[in-house]
């Protein structure tokens, strides 16, 4: 049963990847994952909206746990931020500039209309930031300097998958990435020339 649970949330990621939520359908997310509509209200009983939440937060646990294997395996924060968007942009350039972000995706289609989804997005955003400001601040930057950094991390990455996609070119993202790593190596050598 839990194995029907899981095929649903990735068929769910998968086709919101490409067609967004208002263009995925529940007949496309039971056919992608092979799965009965009755198993769907088992599993979802609130329907489309509530498999939508469980995917945003699934996807974004995912994510983040991404993230944080990139800043562990790297020397430091300012090359975790190079990995990341340079593996970013590789892998939208290898799948066709699919959306490699259901997240977003979802938040910009729901922002104004769905306050659930709205909200499911909003704490996935929040614990990527949280996420990245942990590193930050393990980095030596102040608090304050690290959460703002963090929240600028994730715009310039959303904005770059937009960027990238629409471009269907990885070097936007890879600009950004080099743009953002400088402003963590500014910001860090301010905050180090304050402390000093």
């Amino acid at each position: 049963m839990a194995e029907t649970r899981e095929r649903l949330l990735t068929a769910t990621n998968e086709l919101f990847r490409r067609h967004g939520f208002n263009g995925t359908s529940l007949k496309q997310i039971t056919a992608a994952a092979a799965a009965p509509t009755g198993s769907l209200y088992h599993f979802f009983p609130g329907g489309k909206e509530e498999l939508a939440e469980a995917t945003i937060e699934t996807s974004g646990e995912v994510y983040r746990q991404l993230f944080e294997l990139i800043a562990d395996a790297a020397a430091n924060p300012a090359q975790a931020i190079t990995d990341f968007f340079e593996g970013a942009a590789t892998v939208l350039a290898e799948t066709d500039y699919i959306d490699i972000c259901p997240i977003g995706t979802v938040a910009r289609e729901v922002a104004s209309t769905n306050d659930r989804l709205r909200q499911a997005t909003d704490r996935v955003f929040d614990a990527w930031i949280d996420a990245v400001t942990i590193r930050f601040e393990g980095a030596g930057l102040p608090r304050r300097d690290a959460a703002e950094l963090a929240v600028t991390v994730v715009a310039a990455l959303e904005g770059g998958f937009m960027l990238t996609r629409a471009a269907r070119d990885p070097e936007p993202l890879r600009a950004v990435g080099r743009q953002v790593r400088r402003l963590f190596e500014l910001t860090l050598a301010t905050a180090t020339a304050e402390r000093g």
